[in-house]
């Protein structure tokens, strides 16, 4: 039978590909390395661009349309539906179309960063953007930023491996992808590379900052030729900061701190609770997605990323967030605005954890942002109707508070500072912001060591944290370096045979076992060495009487971080290995340097 013709339009485009491919496959025979690393850093930063403005845009014109249609409705109900058609079609779509797995949360950057040398999947290219824009382009409770990370991390990680790129590259243009989509979502390139080297990579250069500026820098090019403002969370009416005020931004960084640690745990129970559902396909989905309906239809602002709620709340007339709702006839009431206020603060979390617990997919730190600035609005708003001092700056307030959460949330001061610095358009609010997010970030380290998306992973050693040596130590498949061909002896034996073993082989112990492989001791080179070279040497022992008994025991699948923990406390050169309960092998402190000396030069990037 004649093979189908496929379509014009694919042939063109599959020429149009092969064509750009084989251009830049050309490029890195001719470029030296660094600069087709400069190079690779803008067409890694140029997809991610055009995958932020197609979410942003998305998102934003369902929000504008559905509140449209709200406004002649006077109730929320759009906003009420949509969200669960949102969450049912992401649902439709991992099912059908992803193998029924899907890969959320950044946190899944830094996994990859540290298990897997940088290497992402390639669905995680476009499964990021088709699942993140039905739920939370459709309203709902989350942010579109972590997938958009991930999904500028997919851009860079497969361009390397497509381009054959070592694995140093690989992780810098893994970064670079990130550091675009941070820049592009938000006009902000300083957050975008602080971000990058805050959360992302652990270990490197200054030369290595020249790639990942390159990326932000193209990416905010890029955002702001396409994107309006009204698209990007933006502030112009900010005032300059009032040394009297000191004591309120110390108030709100310390709130700031205890309610990240507030979100942070009611997601994660949240989240925990529906993953949770032992039918977790439609029935699950339509449960979950109900209650936000429901949530949504009381609290409208809870729809989608909040950013445009944010904004209102920084104006001068911020009542009108209770326009279309119930409470519409309150909107010039203060306290009922701070009522309504405080609670949908409150329910964020909650409304966050339904949204992704129940199948759908987004991140956190839109809401980190969200909450924030409710945070602010809410204290700020409060002392002023009190009177019990002169009056603070509503709208200072609302926007330092973000960079409270955001620090508390993902303990990244940096990003929160410069990423809520550069959308506000200077620095007038440069000292607040310190103050604000290094009190957050203070309280909330207290208490949480890691920050919430890697909390899950860094307790199971699967992810990068600030210690570097742990760091390397994690990336070390310790099962690789035992060495099973150890010569062992039967408690039978005679002593005569340890003479045997020590005087033909290098090791330092002798493992002794029963005859069902089980460990009985070991023999100990440096204990027995006096008896060795003695005219009678062991003639006079019995076997049992040399058997000593191990300080430490390393057990198959332990962690290199424990193992080389049990080393230090035994002083020991070599450690026995057991794989439930019986002897499996011997591992060499000195393989475990070796080994952690070759990774430690894959990792520092320069």
């Amino acid at each position: 039978m004649p093979t189908k013709k496929a379509p014009f339009y694919k042939i063109v485009f599959r020429n149009v590909f092969r064509r750009v491919e084989n251009i830049i496959f050309l490029l890195k025979e001719k470029l030296v390395d660094r600069h087709f690393l400069y190079f690779s850093s803008v067409m890694v930063a140029i997809t991610c661009a055009l995958a932020v403005i197609l979410l942003k845009s998305f998102a934003h014109n369902i929000y504008l349309s559905a509140n449209k249609i709200n406004s002649f409705l006077k109730l929320p109900y759009i906003n009420s539906i949509l969200p669960i058609a949102g969450i049912l079609l992401t649902v439709f779509v991992v099912k059908n179309f992803l193998n029924n797995k899907l890969e959320k949360g950044s946190s899944r950057i830094l996994y990859a960063v540290a298990k897997k040398g940088g290497i992402l999947p390639k669905k995680q290219m476009y499964a990021q953007i088709i699942t993140s824009s039905l739920t939370v382009g459709l309203g709902g409770s989350a942010g579109l930023e972590s997938p958009i990370t991930i999904t500028g991390a997919a851009f860079g990680s497969n361009f390397a491996q497509k381009y054959h790129l070592s694995q140093k590259d690989r992780l810098l243009l893994l970064a670079c992808g990130v550091a675009a989509g941070i820049s592009a979502a938000f006009n902000a390139p300083i957050a975008g590379v602080l971000f990058a080297i805050e959360v992302v990579l652990t270990d490197v250069s200054i030369s290595a900052f020249i790639p990942i500026m390159i990326s932000a820098a193209t990416g905010a090019i890029i955002s702001t030729a396409i994107l309006s403002n009204d698209v990007i969370l933006s502030f112009s009416n900010v005032k300059e900061f009032n040394y009297r005020n000191t004591p309120y931004y110390i108030l709100l960084g310390i709130l700031a701190g205890f309610i990240s640690l507030y979100h942070s745990r009611l997601f994660q129970k949240t989240e925990k609770y529906f993953a949770s559902f032992k039918n977790k396909g439609y029935r699950r989905a339509l449960i979950g997605s109900s209650i936000l309906a429901i949530m949504i239809f009381f609290f409208p602002t809870l729809f989608g990323e909040g950013y445009e709620s944010i904004k209102t709340l920084s104006e001068s007339n911020p009542g009108i967030l209770m326009d279309n709702t119930w409470l519409e006839k309150f909107n010039k009431n203060e306290f009922v605005l701070l009522g309504f206020v405080g609670f949908t603060m409150l329910l964020k979390a909650f409304a966050t954890g339904i949204t992704l617990g129940s199948g759908g997919n987004g991140g956190n730190f839109a809401p980190s942002l969200f909450v924030g600035s409710y945070l602010g609005f809410l204290l700020s708003k409060s002392i002023n109707l009190l009177n019990f001092t002169h009056s603070l700056p509503v709208t200072n307030f609302t926007i330092v508070g973000m960079a409270g959460i955001l620090s508390g949330l993902f303990h990244a001061p940096l990003t929160a500072i410069f990423l809520i610095g550069e959308i506000t358009g200077g620095y007038d609010l440069m000292i607040p912001l310190m103050i604000v997010s290094s009190i957050s970030f203070a309280v909330s380290k207290q208490f949480e060591k890691h920050s919430m998306d890697v909390k899950h992973l860094a307790d199971k050693g699967e992810v990068f944290t600030s210690d570097k040596d742990n760091n390397i130590l994690q990336s070390i498949d310790s099962s690789v370096l035992i060495e099973t061909n150890y010569k062992t002896l039967l408690e039978t034996d005679l002593p005569e045979k340890i003479i045997e073993i020590f005087s033909t082989n290098s090791q330092k112990i002798i493992p002794v076992l029963n005859n069902e492989n089980e460990l009985m001791g070991l023999i100990d080179y440096e204990k027995v060495r006096p008896h060795l070279f003695k005219p009678f040497g062991l003639k006079f022992f019995t076997l049992k009487e040399l058997i000593s008994q191990p300080k430490e025991l390393i057990f198959l699948g332990e962690k290199t971080v424990s193992t080389m923990r049990k080393f230090e406390i035994s002083q020991t050169e070599t450690l026995i290995v057991l794989n439930k309960g019986k002897y499996y092998g011997c591992m060499s402190k000195i393989k475990i340097l070796e080994s952690y000396r070759t990774k430690l030069k894959e990792f520092i990037i320069e």
